[in-house]
């Protein structure tokens, strides 16, 4: 029988060391999660902010915690170095997973005296969990730093969105990786985070990238109604966390500015000039990010003409700091390509907006907008590249029945034009375009089937397909 003591002799053997020695650090500033959080100032995140003097602590008195950190795709683990406060372990686990569900436990100790542990390990996975199951204290568990050294699992064009296809462009007419082949993302959008901000949590983003597999994240900053311009500094800052919690799970994650009342996207300009120059300037560096810089321009007054002003004013603004990320404009008429106006593609292919690597965007309820849609979405792919950044398979308002038929139109063309898109919405609101039942946010479960409804579970199936990356 090999013992826990065998198994752990293995993990420390010397032809590990020179590997564990080479491997960068590659935890910091990275997702994390925990069990529980003693009281504020002592969350998660500051056990992998590079900071000694902060420190994540668990609810005290209380057997088994954890604290888990998500590396944002496959590493191979060499080290994990723990940085113990006064309320250690004694007996504990450090564990590695694929998907944040199954466990591995690669070190496992039940002497453990505080201080620093320092282990040379050997390991694949994309999380790392240290899992306590007896306090060395009457406290809680305390860590002043997790440390995970390792490098990413190369091969295979990645196992993430990002990682298969990294900077995306916009090439002809079409979404590109960064190799120049036409893909196709799709994903979910959230609802506006002023309301649904607890649907959007480590497990329900777990469950986003690893049961659904979707590219994208849609988020949703409503500019009025009770959202950005309420308190530019909250929304701000939780557009910021949510990018770099869609970035940790490997998906592209779209900046939505959900203008919608008033429709005119000039009434806005110098707060989106503001919020996107923040965004941009914290997020360049990123290969993940798209700006969606109007989400449904409407109202008689507000012209092509209009809208292409505006995009010809912000877009210079986020150029200035990103240089490479598509830029998605919204059209006419709720983002219809002027089709609910009386109109159709032809103003922005007269007209387009002059400037390089953007898109524009396109927004279809199935249970409302018929063949006349269709037909229009069919002809403009063909001259203008577009990004349908929302659809449901209900009508306008998000709510009443369901039309899958002709949502299976809209995506059998959207497949065979390269056309990617996004479903509204990703929420328990009551309304049937909320994917799921009302109340299972917070709490989930959030993957699977059985919190869904319907449109939950047909838009699931449908972006569980295999991608063609």
């Amino acid at each position: 029988m090999i013992t826990v003591l065998a198994v752990v002799a293995a993990l420390l053997a010397p032809s590990g060391a020179s590997a564990a020695a080479a491997d960068p650090l590659v935890s910091q500033g990275k997702s994390v999660t925990a069990s529980s959080v003693e009281a504020a100032g002592l969350e998660p995140g500051k056990a992998v902010d590079g900071d000694p003097a902060t420190r994540w602590a668990s609810a005290e008195g209380v057997d088994p915690q954890w604290i888990r950190v998500d590396l944002g795709s496959a590493h191979t683990i060499s080290r994990v170095r723990l940085t113990w406060e006064v309320a250690y372990a004694k007996s504990y686990r450090v564990q590695t997973s694929a998907d944040g569900s199954t466990w591995s436990d690669f070190y496992t100790t039940a002497s453990g005296d505080g201080a620093t542990d320092d282990l040379t390990v050997t390991g694949t996975g994309r999380y790392v969990r240290v899992h306590g199951t007896q306090r060395g204290t009457p406290y809680g568990y305390s860590l002043w730093e997790l440390e995970v050294y390792g490098a990413p699992v190369t091969g295979g064009g990645g196992d993430t969105p990002v990682e298969a296809n990294g900077q995306l462009r916009v090439c002809g007419i079409k979404l590109c990786n960064e190799n120049g082949k036409q893909i196709q993302l799709r994903g979910m959008s959230s609802h506006g985070i002023q309301w649904y901000n607890q649907c959007l949590n480590s497990a329900s983003l777990d469950a986003l990238a690893a049961d659904w597999k979707a590219d994208v994240l849609r988020i949703s900053m409503y500019v009025q109604e009770g959202g950005y311009e309420t308190n530019p500094r909250l929304f701000t800052d939780r557009v910021h966390n949510l990018i770099e919690m869609a970035t940790a799970r490997g998906m592209y994650a779209i900046v939505d500015w959900h203008m919608l009342t008033p429709g005119d996207p000039m009434y806005n300009l110098s707060r989106a000039k503001t919020f996107f120059t923040e965004i941009a300037q914290r997020h360049d560096g990123k290969d993940n990010v798209l700006y969606e810089i109007a989400n449904e321009p409407n109202g008689d007054a507000v012209t092509w003409s209009v809208i292409r002003n505006y995009a010809h004013q912000l877009i210079p603004v986020i150029r200035q700091h990103d240089a490479d990320a598509p830029i998605l404009v919204g059209t006419r008429a709720w983002s219809s390509l002027g089709v609910s106006g009386g109109g159709d593609e032809s103003d922005i292919i007269a007209n387009p907006v002059n400037a390089a690597n953007i898109m524009y965007t396109f927004h279809f309820y199935a249970a409302s907008h018929g063949s006349e849609y269709l037909s229009t979405l069919s002809r403009a792919a063909d001259r203008l590249p577009i990004f349908v950044t929302e659809f449901g398979t209900q009508t306008a308002s998000g709510d009443g029945g369901n039309n899958f038929t002709r949502s299976q139109q809209y995506l059998d063309l959207m497949a065979q034009k390269k056309i990617s898109w996004v479903n509204w919405n990703f929420s328990d609101e009551f309304r049937t375009g909320a994917v799921f039942k009302t109340g299972t946010c917070p709490g989930g479960p959030f993957a699977g089937t059985a919190n869904l409804k319907e449109a939950g579970v047909w838009v699931r199936d449908r972006i569980r397909t295999a991608d063609d990356f």
